[in-house]
């Protein structure tokens, strides 16, 4: 069990520093929050879970093929703000296109042969 308030107070303080930074310094705040902080972190745990090289190396492949359906929200969702549509609103339309793009990569991967 305290190796479960570990991770959530370490990932906890990653976050609340992004947005801390991002309320003065937008870029700051965007980098860090841009950086891979929760994979590695992923990584860092899982590795200490279970420290399986195979295990390790197809969740380092799927975080990959994962990140790929994530990028477009974060170029739709500065326009919808900035035509007017309100900040749930955006968050909601940005949210569901990458829930669909997500659902998509799971479907259309395995034709390629990734095994996400």
């Amino acid at each position: 069990m305290l190796h479960l308030a570990l991770k959530a107070a370490v990932s906890g303080v990653l976050i609340a520093l992004a947005s801390t930074l991002a309320r003065r310094y937008p870029g700051l705040g965007a980098l860090v929050a841009s950086l891979p902080l929760v994979s590695v972190l992923g990584m860092i745990w899982l590795w200490h879970d279970r420290p399986d090289i195979g295990n390790m190396a197809a969740h380092m492949t799927a975080t990959f093929w994962y990140v790929l359906p994530s990028l477009p929200m974060f170029l739709l969702m500065p326009v919808l703000l900035r035509h007017g549509l309100g900040f749930w609103p955006t968050l909601l339309v940005g949210c569901g296109v990458t829930v669909g793009l997500y659902t998509g990569m799971t479907l259309i991967a395995p034709r390629f042969g990734l095994r996400l």
